[in-house]
């Protein structure tokens, strides 16, 4: 399996920035290992920073607008039927759908740092008929911050990339704490307004 991602790998190196934004659309790979490989590819001076960049958060929000417009025009059926081609199970599309119905919209920017939920997330806005340039401007938000971390580390450990979940995980639990703080005290504020709205 380590030998068949490494050649995938190798093949998207060859297509340069767009091999990095094509690995992140078709998502057969996590979109950590393609990006830390992009910085690897950073690292060797095959491609230049701000380009992996672009073509990081380019990949990135388009695989985020396929999924969806998969939930807002085919919904629920269309994704239980072809989620497990795209890696997303029935159960994460349980818990994205949770996710958005009890956090709303403002969700798609934090559930993009959490495991499990980050992908299956664009589902649920689909289906919800929320806004796409609302989806897309907090995707991107998202993604800008997600790219570079990933890009980051991939320079940094060079050709050591086997040892990136274990070098990030700690990082992305750490943002993920950090993200349910930031969400439950949005939220506790928001509650709080309602209800002395509600009161005066």
């Amino acid at each position: 399996m380590a030998e068949i991602i490494h050649s995938f790998l190798e093949w998207l190196a060859g297509l340069g920035y767009f091999g990095i934004a094509l690995g992140l659309m078709v998502e057969v790979i996590p979109s950590e290992i393609v990006l830390a490989y992009g910085g690897y590819l950073i690292s060797i001076g095959k491609v230049e920073p701000i380009g992996a960049l672009i073509a990081g958060v380019v990949g990135g929000v388009l695989a985020q607008l396929f999924l969806y417009w998969a939930g807002y025009y085919g919904g629920r059926p269309l994704i239980e039927k072809y989620g497990k081609y795209v890696l997303i199970k029935p159960s994460h599309l349980d818990l994205a759908e949770r996710w958005f119905e009890k956090y709303g919209a403002g969700v798609i920017f934090g559930a993009r740092f959490i495991p499990v939920v980050r992908h299956a997330i664009s589902i649920p806005a689909g289906i919800a008929k929320m806004s796409w340039k609302r989806f897309t401007i907090l995707t991107t938000l998202a993604a800008i911050p997600w790219s570079i971390f990933f890009l980051y580390l991939g320079y940094k450990l060079g050709d050591n990339q086997e040892k990136i979940k274990e070098v990030a995980g700690p990082y992305v639990q750490t943002a993920m704490i950090a993200i349910v703080i930031i969400l439950g005290l949005y939220f506790g504020i928001k509650w709080f307004i309602n209800k002395r709205r509600k009161t005066n």
